[in-house]
């Protein structure tokens, strides 16, 4: 749907937002998966980081898209390693992208149900929630681990419409992956907007596909 994101609000009823990326800087989760991940799993097995990163990353490419990309348990028994020790041992590092939480602010003051959907693992939600009082800005989170379907999955989106009964012409959805925009746009979702600059500490991607904000609170 050719709509301005800045006057989408509008027409919303209810609001689906991502969290990591969208909401939350995903600076947080590159750190970890893309430099402390590969170097502790170096460590233990004795190898260079240049090699355990490569390594890694392909096993991480062969799961994207998948549950099991999101689920800390999945890499935790695959790895050998503590994942959820090694997020919280850098929790500091988590908070949100500019503007993000006025955007959220903003938000209590209209009439529209806050919803937040995510891939990433309940576990994963609550050590964010505990370091930025997220939830106390939504209506109701959902976790695509719940459902048994990643969000890049049809089988997620009728799963979470049977659950909400959300309204797809009046739904409008944020979130800063191309692949689970393209999956709620094929379910029907009309009012799609794509976050294009996910991580503060990299410049803003390319968005052709979809009408693109650099951070939420250019939607106000």
């Amino acid at each position: 749907m050719n709509m301005n994101p800045q006057t989408a609000l509008k027409r919303t009823k209810t609001l689906m937002l991502d969290m990591d990326g969208t909401l939350l800087d995903l600076a947080f989760d590159n750190y970890v998966w893309k430099e402390l991940v590969p170097r502790r799993f170096a460590a233990i097995n004795d190898m260079p980081f240049e090699e355990a990163r490569d390594l890694l990353f392909g096993k991480f490419k062969a799961e994207q898209g998948k549950l099991e990309w999101y689920s800390l348990h999945h890499w935790a028994e695959h790895l050998q390693l503590d994942v959820m020790q090694l997020h919280h041992d850098v929790s500091h590092r988590i908070g949100y992208l500019p503007g993000a939480l006025l955007f959220l602010r903003r938000l209590r003051e209209m009439d529209i149900k806050v919803l937040l959907v995510t891939n990433a693992h309940p576990d994963m939600v609550a050590i964010k929630d505990a370091k930025t009082g997220l939830g106390d800005y939504l209506d109701e989170i959902h976790c695509s681990h719940n459902y048994g379907h990643a969000k890049e999955s049809q089988d997620f989106w009728s799963a979470l419409q049977n659950t909400t009964g959300f309204d797809p012409e009046t739904t409008l959805f944020v979130d800063d992956s191309v692949p689970v925009l393209t999956s709620a746009r094929k379910f029907g979702v009309e009012m799609l907007v794509r976050v294009t600059r996910p991580d503060s500490t990299a410049p803003s991607a390319s968005c052709n596909e979809f009408r693109g904000v650099e951070k939420v609170a250019d939607m106000l």
